[in-house]
């Protein structure tokens, strides 16, 4: 059930409004009293105590979310369409074309062998609205589908090719699969495959920021399927007793791989589970890329400002494989996914929202979708013809002064590659040297 919130007029900026437990604080010394004053209750207060015995499962009703266009593109209500400019708005709009292109490019790339894994965006395109809604310092933790991010922040195509080929140009020097980018300059931390890893790593950096006096904040991304893991629950306390000024952004597409929502979890999804930590929560709809906006330009006032956690569900859906290792017909309709494809596509929805201020065409369109897939296959096909890292690059980066057994297993790899040639090609390898992946690695 999808409705439009109100805008509390207390903050300069345009502000949603929340659900919590208990009021905002609005500073640090008033948050303390109130964390210690909550502490140190006694439970003498009649009012705390019922004579009613009475079991709550859920809240009163399950959580709406917040959104700014309905699927036609058409704003509800106008005084929450985003505070951007046309140029900033069609940036946003490009750069959702610019990834759906490369999704597509790509996934086919895989298909032919010629990368060895990937994973679309299709459907969450909206989530770019939480990269304008961003500061360049805000740091970033993603999961797998957070491409846009480094798009809007500026990471090239040449970049991006470069990590998807593992060619001696990846700042990575060959050690993650492909998809999992990072940035240092763009402050996006390396994506880690392990689920849920990067939650508490946000809450911790969002804490040195905290204790630095930064004006900064940490978003980590994940989708629900990570939310059962342990480290979501760990994140989530340690933000909310810490006061951490950290987004906990849960992209919520339905499904955890082949797992749908339905047998995930019980009660009012992820959203809910943020009131049980004491904290500021609001669900949105995910495929209105002025919700996710919003609610995530509030979310950094509230964090930065405060110096408290806010929790985001955007409520969206994947309309494309969960990976290249995946089949997702095995587990769900093909009529489901051309229906949401063709009814709330993120992409179109927006699409809608500019032709209605005739800011876009149809020529426009096509002339766009053509540049980003020939800007695309430029970088594709230079990365390609790249050689692979250097293989010493298997031993470096750990330790300042390599070990005696790192040194030890660095000559017998060198010993085999001499003894059996055929059988160890070193020629798609850069020679040994420095390293020439640049110093963005992060």
């Amino acid at each position: 059930m999808l409705r439009h919130c109100s805008i509390a007029r207390r903050l300069p900026l345009a502000r949603i409004a929340w659900r919590a437990p208990h009021r905002l604080m609005a500073t640090d010394t008033t948050a303390k009293k109130a964390v210690v004053e909550r502490t140190q209750a006694d439970w003498s207060n009649a009012e705390k105590f019922t004579t009613e015995m009475k079991f709550l499962a859920t809240l009163d009703r399950p959580l709406q979310a917040y959104r700014v266009m309905d699927h036609t593109g058409k704003v509800l209500k106008a005084e929450h369409e985003p505070d951007m400019t046309k140029d900033e708005i069609l940036y946003c709009y490009q750069k959702m074309v610019q990834l759906n292109v490369m999704d597509s490019v790509m996934y086919e790339a895989q298909r032919q062998g010629r990368i060895s894994f990937y994973m679309t965006h299709y459907g969450e395109e909206g989530m770019i609205g939480s990269a304008a809604a961003l500061q360049p310092d805000d740091v970033v933790f993603g999961q797998y589908r957070e491409a846009f991010m480094l798009l809007y922040r500026g990471f090239t195509l040449d970049e991006m090719m470069n990590q998807c080929f593992t060619n001696d140009k990846d700042y990575g020097k060959g050690r993650q699969m492909p998809i999992h980018y990072g940035s240092r300059k763009l402050n996006f931390q390396t994506i880690s495959s392990p689920l849920a890893t990067q939650i508490p790593q946000a809450v911790g950096a969002a804490y040195a920021m905290k204790l630095s006096g930064q004006k900064t904040c940490s978003i980590c991304f994940f989708g629900e399927g990570a939310a059962s893991e342990g480290d979501f629950h760990a994140g989530m306390n340690m933000a909310a007793t810490l006061n951490s000024p950290v987004i906990f952004f849960c992209r919520n597409n339905g499904y955890a791989i082949s797992t749908p929502s339905s047998e995930q979890y019980k009660g009012d999804g992820i959203a809910s589970r943020g009131f049980g930590y004491g904290m500021e929560t609001i669900r949105v709809d995910g495929n209105d890329i002025w919700a996710v906006y919003n609610a995530t330009r509030a979310a950094r006032a509230i964090a930065v400002e405060q110096r408290r956690p806010v929790l985001i569900e955007a409520m969206t859906y994947r309309i494309g494989h969960h990976s290249t290792s995946d089949d997702s017909t095995k587990y769900r309709d093909r009529k489901e996914v051309e229906q949401r494809a063709q009814f709330d596509n993120p992409v179109t929805r927006l699409r809608r929202f500019l032709e209605a201020r005739q800011w876009w065409d149809q020529s426009q369109e096509e002339a766009w979708r053509q540049q980003a897939r020939s800007d695309l296959l430029k970088s594709f096909n230079q990365a390609e013809k790249r050689k692979k890292p250097a293989l010493e690059h298997l031993f470096t980066d750990v330790y300042d002064d390599m070990p005696w057994n790192l040194q030890a297993q660095q000559k017998e790899l060198q010993a085999l590659i001499e003894k059996y040639p055929e059988y160890y090609s070193t020629e798609e390898h850069a020679a040994p040297g420095p390293s020439n992946t640049g110093s963005d690695s992060s």
